[in-house]
């Protein structure tokens, strides 16, 4: 028997919780862009999308602004309602930074002191996480440069992560007046040891791709610094050995003379992508010919064991990094804003720590004792 005679509804329903308000093409901003799914010889398969996330903001090393971090979750929302995309890449503009986090410069002015706004903005942070963990898609995020900082945290947020072989890995919080509470600490003890994942916390050690690859917390690196018409690895980390009068040396940085020489050539070397690309098509094309519900399915599974820790945590810790943007975030935030003017990126922590040693209230006189001077 036919089952025409039911009521239906025809068309498709729009479930967007936005328009295009909250991208765009000039920096500072988030974009958004379809790219169609290429089988591995290139040919295009009609109505099957990837969407390219990109951080638009290169002068600042990608840092995100207010305004770019309600497009990234415009971004993750459209993405997920698109019926046509396979899965979502993350990535920025330029080769020198994913994104190095929020931008400092509207923390240390606008934020600093404005506890309740800082709350509010923590508010938009935290919906940032959740929009990239409540994806109904894959995330792949494509590192291209730095990922320190927030940069990390959103990154890690992300189900797989692709990197250059330039790139670096870190955290700035504890150096920079605040903590890495906005994933890092949630998420590092799943992808590293747990003393590994607490001096990357805390020591603000910035550590190659190749060591991060090594120790689990990325999927892939590529090479892409191109020497005529042949990708050669980053000169600056030590890949042809593992072991060194005991130590595990590999993905370390080179020290020395050897490292002072891949500084300077790094200078004027060509960056190109290409590879990294291709192993961004190479695991979209795998998800393309997986079942989309059993994918999603499977990832959510694994995703609950992040969110659970994330959603244990996120409020207080907003609450927390409102409170400290009257303390030492004001401090850490105000010093590495100034630096071109007073020539450091930090305070005075032994001075600080001395004043708070002899009870000294967080007051104007502490302040000025320990942050930089302006130069001459």
């Amino acid at each position: 028997m036919s089952l025409d005679w039911l009521p239906r509804e025809g068309g498709l329903k729009n479930h967007d919780l936005w328009g295009d308000e909250w991208f765009g093409t000039e920096a500072p901003c988030t974009m958004y862009e379809l790219k169609p799914i290429t089988d591995p010889k290139g040919n295009v398969i009609d109505g099957l999308n990837t969407v390219w996330i990109t951080l638009n903001n290169p002068k600042q090393f990608n840092s995100y602004t207010t305004s770019m971090v309600k497009g990234v979750i415009a971004g993750f929302n459209r993405a997920s309602m698109d019926r046509s995309v396979v899965a979502v890449v993350f990535t920025a503009t330029g080769d020198r930074a994913f994104c190095t986090g929020g931008n400092t410069k509207e923390y240390a002015e606008y934020y600093s002191s404005r506890n309740t706004e800082y709350g509010l903005y923590m508010d938009l942070f935290n919906g940032m996480v959740d929009a990239i963990l409540n994806c109904k898609k894959p995330t792949i995020c494509r590192v291209n440069g730095m990922r320190v900082a927030g940069g990390q945290e959103i990154g890690m947020a992300c189900d797989l992560a692709v990197a250059a072989d330039t790139a670096i890995f870190g955290q700035a919080g504890p150096r920079h007046g605040s903590a890495p509470d906005g994933g890092s600490t949630d998420f590092l003890p799943w992808y590293l040891t747990i003393e590994d994942a607490m001096w990357n916390c805390i020591s603000c050690e910035l550590w190659s791709a190749y060591k991060m690859k090594r120790l689990g917390l990325i999927s892939k690196v590529a090479r892409v610094i191109k020497d005529g018409d042949k990708f050669i690895p980053n000169p600056g980390v030590i890949i042809d050995k593992y072991i060194d009068d005991g130590e595990i040396v590999f993905g370390d940085f080179k020290t020395g003379e050897e490292g002072k020489a891949a500084r300077e050539f790094m200078k004027s070397a060509t960056i190109d992508f290409e590879l990294l690309d291709k192993e961004v098509g190479k695991i979209a094309w795998t998800f393309t010919n997986l079942f989309p519900g059993c994918l999603i399915k499977s990832i959510d599974g694994v995703r609950q064991k992040k969110k659970f820790f994330w959603d244990q945590t996120k409020l207080a810790n907003r609450h927390w990094l409102a409170a400290n943007m009257q303390g030492e975030a004001f401090l850490g935030f105000h010093a590495f804003n100034t630096r071109k003017i007073t020539g450091t990126d930090t305070i005075d922590f032994i001075k600080y720590r001395q004043m708070i040693a002899e009870g000294h209230p967080m007051d104007d006189e502490l302040f000025e004792a320990v942050l930089g001077k302006p130069q001459e």
